[in-house]
C-alpha cells in the first residue's frame, strides 16, 4: 500500500513537471516533504529550505530571502498556505511574476497592515528601488512575530482577492490596476519565515 501511494505521489509530481504552469489543470500543486525544491524553484538553499512539512525562509534587512517557481501560475488560481513570520517585519507573495515586474501581496508588520501593490524585482540586485515597490490598497491587522496566519490568495476572471485568516480581505482588478496577468510566484523575508500546507490550485 504504501509503495503504491509512493508511486502515485512521484506520478503526479511527473505530471506537474510536464505542465507549462507550476499547477495542471486537474491536479494542485504542493510542496511536500516527499517534493524536492530544485525541480520546481529558484532559490539560494542558504535561504530557503525544506524540513519535513516546513518550508523556511531567511532574509535580512539588506538582503531579501527569495524563492521564485520555474514555471508560471495558470491564468485563474488559488493559493494557501499558513505563514508564521517567526523574525523580521515583512513577508511577500510575489505574483505573476513577469520579467522585472510583480504583483505585491504582503504582511508588513511595521504599519500593521496587509498590502496589494506593484512590485519591482531585479533579481541579482539589493539595491533600493531594485525590489519591492508602490502600495495601492492597505488594510490594518494585527501582525505578531510567532504567531500562525491562515492566507488565501486567488486570482479569478482577472479578479485578486487578498484575506488572512478569512477575516480580513482586500480586492483589486489587475488589468484596471495596471498589474501582471501572468507569470511566475516569488515568496519574500526580510527576517525568517516558517511555511505550512502550501497548496495552488487552478481553478
Amino acid at each position: 500500500m504504501k509503495i503504491k501511494h509512493f508511486t502515485l505521489l512521484l506520478f503526479t509530481l511527473l505530471i506537474i513537471s510536464c505542465s507549462g504552469t507550476i499547477a495542471s489543470l486537474k491536479k494542485e500543486y504542493k510542496i511536500l516533504p516527499i517534493s524536492q525544491l530544485k525541480p520546481h524553484w529558484n532559490f539560494d538553499s542558504k535561504e530557503w529550505f525544506l524540513d519535513k512539512d516546513t518550508l523556511t525562509g531567511i532574509g535580512g534587512d539588506m538582503h531579501w530571502g527569495v524563492i521564485e517557481s520555474k514555471k508560471n501560475l495558470p491564468k485563474n488560481y488559488e493559493i494557501t498556505f499558513k505563514a508564521n513570520m517567526t523574525k523580521g517585519s515583512l513577508f511577500e507573495i510575489m505574483l505573476n511574476i513577469d520579467k522585472e515586474n510583480y504583483i505585491r501581496t504582503y504582511l508588513y508588520q511595521i504599519e500593521q497592515n496587509m498590502v496589494i501593490g506593484r512590485g519591482i524585482y531585479h533579481k541579482n540586485s539589493d539595491e533600493y528601488g531594485k525590489r519591492g515597490g508602490k502600495s495601492l490598497f492597505t488594510k490594518p491587522i494585527e501582525l505578531e512575530n510567532n504567531k500562525w496566519y491562515s492566507v488565501k490568495i486567488k486570482v479569478q476572471d482577472n479578479q485578486l482577492s487578498f484575506s488572512v485568516d478569512n477575516k480580513t480581505t482586500l480586492e483589486c482588478t489587475l488589468e484596471k490596476n495596471n498589474l501582471s496577468q501572468r507569470g511566475k510566484v516569488g515568496l519574500i523575508t526580510n527576517g525568517e519565515v516558517k511555511i505550512t500546507d502550501f497548496i495552488i490550485k487552478n481553478l
